[in-house]
């Protein structure tokens, strides 16, 4: 007679990681829903980045104008929310990195 049967073994071990992959898409959706803001702020941004040609990022980088009243109000928020820094960082980072690093602007 065995004990343990591979197929048991199995259920056993994947169970619990799939309860946390699900609670973690959980958690991304009632982040997302929790910052509306953030949201439409980040893809904002995003598609600015992404529809701006190179030669122009380029010059704007080169330029480094002091933020505006606007953005260094949004830059202390973030800054004193880390919860919601983390969702904006998380949207934006990736898509930024990308067109930087299609355009030269980074290694």
């Amino acid at each position: 007679m065995k004990l343990c049967r591979p197929g048991i073994v199995i259920r056993l071990a994947v169970a619990p990681l799939l309860l946390i992959a699900i609670s973690g898409t959980q958690a991304a959706t009632q982040a997302q829903d929790q910052h509306p803001l953030i949201d439409m702020l980040a893809q904002k941004i995003v598609q600015k980045y992404q529809s701006t040609p190179c030669a122009e990022l380029k010059m704007k980088k080169a330029e480094k104008a002091p933020p505006s009243p606007q953005e260094q109000k949004i830059i202390q928020y973030l800054k004193s929310d880390p919860q919601s820094r983390r969702v904006f960082i998380d949207k934006v980072a990736a898509p930024i990195a990308n067109k930087m690093f299609d355009c030269g602007m980074i290694p």
